[in-house]
């Protein structure tokens, strides 16, 4: 009888990594293939275009849409200030004097013959894209950005808040299990990624903020608790752009989990080392794991972190990777032989995981990991 194999995240000490660093539209890249970079280096730049503000010119002025040319002081296309004057007009032999001010800083685009309505635009706003690791870039994509390549340990987790930060590793925890309290993070953690254990509450997060903590990484955090770090409840399809302020890296999932042994010893080697992190997360087509990478890794035997992930087993742990269990830890109770339908009326191969509490739920098994330990 075959063996059957789940997707399982990456924990390794020596890895090739290549990560593209894209603009949102065309502009300038700044580096060339065979360039070494550091992870806050620009390696392209672009600017988008600012905000629009309409002015009705006609009704400012008392004048028809076709008559405002010859009011204008600014002609279209020209930088103007907020509070210069724009167009003029006098009525009843020069007896009275109206004006139009621009309302900001930014460029007179243009303004309509027909409905008298002025287009503004605000000054553009720089993109600028950095290069995330230390490495070596190994492809130039013309106009929008480049590949950077580079040797580094890699540990992806299951769920992850917040953008890129690239920072020191702090090691606070002394064990895999260890709960991060609050009184555990001081003012010299400031700009650091924490390396904790299993678990952190709420209270020691919201601490982590408040003392501008780059990153947490731990082994679970409560679900319930996201949306009160947050304010607002935050889908399981894409995460990374929350304006949190510490970006946070769960290895294992929700709940009090301890984070896997092989993760925190690899996390725990490169105590003090510079380290690039992402919470960005996306479960669906064209999964995003959120990651730690550290390049320039220390040797080490990885033998067992490099193994392949263990097949299937009635008592192996597992985690759920999609909805509507996405992040739930349990155990496989059965593997049914038998194809079972779905609520998308497709028919697949399911486990029926125990999640402590009711009876075993059946899962596609392509949407459960084995948790390796």
């Amino acid at each position: 009888m075959g063996d059957a194999y789940t997707p399982g995240l990456t924990v390794t000490g020596r890895t090739q990594v290549r990560k593209t660093r894209r603009l949102p539209l065309t502009g300038d890249v700044l580096v060339g293939v065979g360039d070494s970079v550091k992870a806050d280096q620009v390696v392209a730049r672009t600017e988008l275009p600012g905000k629009v503000s309409m002015v009705n010119f006609s009704n400012k002025l008392g004048v028809l849409p076709d008559e405002i040319d010859d009011a204008l002081v600014v002609v279209p296309g020209n930088p103007v200030k907020k509070g210069q004057n724009m167009a003029e007009h006098r009525s009843f032999f020069g007896l009275f004097r109206s004006r139009v001010e621009s309302p900001i800083d930014g460029t007179f685009e243009s303004v309509s013959k027909v409905t008298g309505q002025a287009v503004l635009r605000g000054p553009p706003n720089p993109v600028e894209v950095k290069a995330y690791v230390d490495g070596v870039v190994v492809e130039v994509i013309e106009n929008e950005g480049v590949v950077v390549e580079t040797e580094a340990a890699l540990v992806q987790g299951i769920f992850g808040l917040a953008g890129e930060v690239h920072a020191e590793l702090v090691l606070v925890a002394d064990a895999p299990d260890a709960e991060l309290v609050a009184s555990q993070l001081e003012a010299e953690h400031r700009g650091k990624i924490i390396i904790g254990g299993g678990f952190i509450g709420l209270e020691a997060m919201k601490r982590a903020v408040e003392l501008g903590v780059a990153g947490i990484v731990v082994g679970g955090f409560s679900y319930q608790n996201v949306k009160e770090l947050l304010g607002y409840d935050v889908g399981v399809a894409v995460t990374g752009t929350e304006e949190l302020g510490t970006t946070l890296v769960l290895t294992e999932g929700f709940g009090g989990i301890a984070m896997a042994k092989a993760t925190f010893e690899l996390l725990a080697r490169h105590n003090g080392r510079q380290a690039s992190m992402s919470g960005a997360t996306q479960i669906r087509a064209g999964v995003i794991r959120p990651e730690i990478i550290i390049p320039d890794p220390i040797d080490a035997d990885d033998a067992e972190l490099d193994a392949a992930v263990p097949g299937l087993e009635v008592g192996a742990p597992v985690r759920c990777i999609r909805a509507p269990h996405f992040g739930k830890i349990g155990k496989i109770a059965s593997l049914p032989v038998e194809l079972k339908r779905m609520q998308s009326e497709t028919m697949v191969r399911v486990v029926e995981v125990d999640f402590g509490s009711g009876p075993g739920v059946e899962i596609p098994r392509a949407n459960v990991e084995v948790i390796e330990r």
